[in-house]
């Protein structure tokens, strides 16, 4: 209890840093959201109507600390502010529909490529010596190497433009109305594919990498000779001894993955043109959209840290030196 005490106090004061830095940063930048307004209309935005835009977005001509409590209080309400790119939508709004897209593509993507590179993993190291081991290993580190964005343009080039096999970009093609219907959600799925392929292929390597080596180290341990020795099947040693003993590393790596979906494949989405928020992180930067950035990037932080605290409670509860220690 002690333990969980702690590590939700660090939660707390973890979270307070995240709003606070979200708070401060948009103010270093040069300009403010207002000034973006008044460039959009071209100057014709009279005193009055442009002293309203920077009320509406959190800018005053009062002392920071009252504007920092004005942005706690705005917070605890689930006010994040108004969006600049799509004006006057609250940035809740926009958040709120861009959430999804991404949950389901870099979610999915995230579970299979986690699932896939531990099983891979397994048979690996299983499999050591042999052309198995030779050949998964090499080919699953060179598909990691290439970059996200490139692996995007090949597999756009290739399937979606040489072939036709899949469309180019978003999420579902714009002359249909969205719905349950089975039409809509195949065309969903077709819009899917390249881009969840994107995802899997630059990342499954390195599930499987850690799994490999992880079961290399149990492999050698003397529990698994002498599971042999008392004539053990191989399928019991290598998924109820060697497999759940080598697995803890990337169950910590998955829980801390769960947390990085919410930012979503940012240059995925971006080659795409998926509306998750990777996306639309790239809208607001583009048209200096500053209540949306701050908005996208406090999500962001807040759900990578309630990952990592997830993380260090099944940590804790799984390898009990941690609590100790």
């Amino acid at each position: 209890m002690k333990f969980v005490a702690q590590r939700f106090l660090f939660l707390l004061l973890s979270v307070w840093a995240a709003i606070t830095i979200n708070f401060f940063l948009p103010r270093m930048m040069p300009g403010n959201p207002a000034e973006v307004m008044l460039a959009r209309y071209q100057g014709k935005l009279n005193p009055q109507a442009l002293h309203a835009l920077a009320l509406q977005f959190g800018i005053s001509h009062q002392p920071l600390w009252v504007q920092y409590w004005s942005y706690l209080i705005s917070l605890l309400h689930g006010n994040l502010g108004v969006s600049v790119s799509y004006y006057p939508t609250p940035v809740t709004t926009v958040i709120a529909q861009s959430l999804p897209w991404t949950l389901a593509l870099a979610g999915t993507a995230t579970v299979i490529s986690v699932v896939a590179g531990t099983w891979l993993g397994v048979i690996s190291a299983w499999h050591r010596g042999t052309i198995v081991d030779d050949i998964l290993p090499i080919a699953t580190t060179v598909s990691s190497a290439i970059p996200y964005f490139w692996m995007a343009l090949l597999l756009l080039y290739l399937f979606g433009f040489l072939l036709g096999w899949f469309p180019l970009g978003h999420a579902y093609s714009t002359i249909m109305v969205p719905s349950w219907s089975a039409g809509f959600v195949g065309n969903l799925l077709a819009h899917a594919i390249l881009p969840l392929s994107t995802i899997l292929i630059s990342s499954l390597g390195g599930w499987l990498m850690s799994m490999r080596n992880n079961m290399l180290h149990i492999l050698d341990d003397d529990f698994m000779t002498f599971g042999e020795a008392r004539g053990l099947s191989s399928r019991r040693l290598v998924y109820i001894y060697a497999a759940r003993n080598a697995i803890l590393p990337n169950l910590t790596g998955f829980s801390m993955a769960l947390g990085f979906v919410v930012s979503g494949a940012l240059l995925t989405e971006i080659v795409f043109s998926y509306p998750g928020l990777g996306y639309q992180l790239f809208t607001a930067v583009e048209n200096e959209d500053y209540p949306l950035m701050q908005g996208l990037f406090l999500i962001i932080a807040l759900a990578v840290l309630l990952a990592n605290f997830i993380t260090e409670l099944i940590y804790a509860r799984l390898d009990p030196r941690v609590r100790e220690e």
